[in-house]
């Protein structure tokens, strides 16, 4: 037999004993009590986070009764999952959603096509007073867009634009401040001998942007993305200022149909809520990945 294919013990020349990959014992590494207490505090916070969620889920499975009973309830006696049933079809949910998905659309494809294209040009071109034109970019960050609110929608109003979804669409396509920003932060760690070598080639500024700045930020772009759909998905101010017309209505302005000057539906409202709440959710557990690695304003840069 040979005897050196046999993992190697005793003691080697020094006297000390000699240890290998196959003395070591497996086993769990202990935790610190810091850990521990770091753990159990995360937790503790997470339930907390939580426990909204869970009573508005609750809610949803109660009856009318068992909502207005006191002590309240945190499960439900009985669950009554015909409330979504009632409050899908209680209002015109179908042409809501549809609404509401649109206008998360334009505004996906606007701000990840025209901020990516802005934040290349403070990232990758020289002209003069980038830096003053940047700084002026991110003063805007400052202003609250309550300010702005009231001249915007003179403004629109001034082009008969009210009443459309032109108002809702036209901003995302004008770029934002936040994901120019970040953007503009994720390009700046894209080694620029691939820029310069694309430059030696012919190529210009426009095919670096689509053909290689573009694929290599992928996370940073799905995180706008992700940004991007959930503001648009959960807007209920620009719809409830711009669009008078039921038609033109979305699922957050359509859940204020089960609000009642006399009477609240609760359980229809929340159960509402959960079905608008549930999209979002199942979109950030598929993407939380590239959403995670976009948000890292450092990944573009060499390893």
């Amino acid at each position: 037999m040979n005897r050196s294919a046999a993992p190697a013990t005793g003691k080697s020349s020094g006297g000390a004993p000699k240890i290998d990959a196959y003395s070591v014992p497996v086993g769990k590494r202990r935790r610190s009590p810091r850990e521990v207490l770091v753990f159990v505090l995360l937790s503790a916070g997470s339930l907390l986070f939580l426990l909204p969620l869970w009573w508005m889920i609750s809610t949803s499975l109660k009856s009318p009764q068992e909502i207005a009973q006191y002590p309240p309830t945190f499960i439900p006696k009985e669950f009554h999952f015909e409330n979504y049933v009632h409050t899908w079809h209680a209002a015109p949910f179908t042409l809501y959603a549809f609404n509401t998905l649109m206008l998360a659309f334009f505004a996906v494809v606007g701000n990840v096509l025209v901020n990516s294209f802005i934040a290349y040009g403070f990232a990758r071109i020289s002209f003069r007073g980038k830096k003053f034109w940047f700084s002026v970019l991110l003063a805007t960050m400052m202003i609250p867009g309550f300010v702005t609110l009231i001249p915007q929608y003179v403004l629109f109003s001034k082009l008969h634009l009210v009443g459309t979804y032109y108002p809702l669409i036209i901003p995302q396509f004008l770029g934002s401040a936040f994901y120019i920003f970040m953007l503009r932060q994720f390009y700046m760690g894209i080694p620029k001998e691939l820029t310069e070598a694309a430059k030696i080639d012919g190529a210009n500024h426009l095919y670096i942007w689509a053909r290689i700045v573009i694929p290599l930020s992928k996370p940073a772009l799905a995180a706008i993305a992700i940004f991007a759909f959930n503001g648009a998905w959960n807007d209920f101010l620009g719809p409830l200022l711009y669009v008078n017309d039921e038609v033109l209505y979305t699922l957050q302005i359509g859940l204020q149909s089960f609000r009642g000057s006399v009477q609240t539906q609760w359980n229809y409202l929340m159960a509402g809520s959960v079905i608008v709440l549930l999209p979002v959710i199942v979109l950030f557990f598929l993407f939380q990945k590239y959403f995670i690695e976009g948000m890292n304003l450092t990944a573009g840069t060499k390893g």
